[in-house]
């Protein structure tokens, strides 16, 4: 697993074994997650859930994000987030939080540009975490979600309505956009 470009591209990431504590998303996938929201990344705010190793966040501060959060309750995961930041240098624009996500949804005033949800496959977090994202993400933002190729998602979740779905072998991309209504 390695940064794929920007300021800290190539370096490799330490992660963790054993899918029930990650599931490291592939080059693919994470290249085409990165191609959805390349023109997004500019001084954004970003939010990794159930963040694993920490790549994706940290993908998009080598790619320009002003600020990213990263957020796992699993202790392991967590110093590794820790460990992948001090290896790529971007700990600055980093702020690494050991607390379930749900909680973390629940309890933040900051509000998100761009969220990456991306937690263990076959538990529904991502249809259950949508609900409380919502309230975390600014105007317009993006939020995308990998899943199982089969699980199925909403159309709509409050604010947040489906813009597209990207199906990589058994990986599939949703992204969502923050269309609150105007009073």
């Amino acid at each position: 697993m390695r940064v794929i470009t920007g300021k800290a591209r190539g370096r490799k990431l330490k992660t963790l074994e054993g899918e029930e504590i990650v599931r490291p998303t592939s080059d693919k996938v994470k290249e085409a997650m990165f191609s959805i929201v390349q023109f997004e990344l500019d001084d954004a705010v970003v939010l990794d859930a159930f963040a694993g190793s920490g790549q994706l966040g940290i993908e998009a501060l080598s790619r320009g994000a002003a600020k990213a959060y990263f957020i796992d309750e699993n202790k392991a995961a967590f110093e590794t987030v820790k460990e992948n930041l001090k290896l790529t240098k971007l700990f600055d624009g980093a702020v690494v939080l050991h607390t379930d996500a749900f909680t973390f949804f629940t309890n933040t005033r900051e509000k998100f540009d761009i969220v990456f949800l991306d937690p263990p496959y076959r538990k529904e977090l991502v249809a259950n975490a949508l609900p409380a994202v919502a309230r975390c993400c600014n105007q317009d933002a993006l939020v995308v979600c990998e899943t199982d190729i089969h699980e199925e998602l909403p159309e709509c979740v409050g604010s947040l309505h489906r813009l597209r779905e990207y199906k990589y072998s058994k990986t599939k991309l949703t992204t969502y956009r923050n269309q609150e209504e105007s009073l």
